[in-house]
């Protein structure tokens, strides 16, 4: 569709916009409420039914660094099998919160 996106097992999880100034992020709802609670200018429910379900637009200009890698994490969690999920934890510690 003209931008880049990001999949675990061919689903995505998150992608950039066309001009890559924004990105999208699929995170499970309350993650998305944390994030619009913390910074509602950057960060911003997707329109419609995928923003109710938690998928959430970033403006990556005005986002940080850190929070940004921990909702891509938080993204690829949601969508990834359990089975890498649990090797991940294993490779990398228990999730941080």
């Amino acid at each position: 569709m003209g931008h880049a996106d990001f999949r675990v097992r061919g689903k995505i999880f998150a992608s950039l916009g066309p001009r890559e100034d924004w990105a999208m992020v699929k995170l499970p709802p309350d993650e998305q409420a944390d994030l619009l609670d913390e910074d509602g200018e950057v960060y911003q429910p997707a329109s419609g039914a995928w923003g109710l379900q938690g998928c959430t637009i970033v403006q990556l200009r005005d986002a940080k660094a850190q929070t940004v890698r921990s909702a891509v994490v938080a993204a690829w969690r949601k969508t990834a099998p359990k089975t890498l999920v649990r090797e991940y934890d294993r490779r990398n510690g228990p999730r941080q919160e």
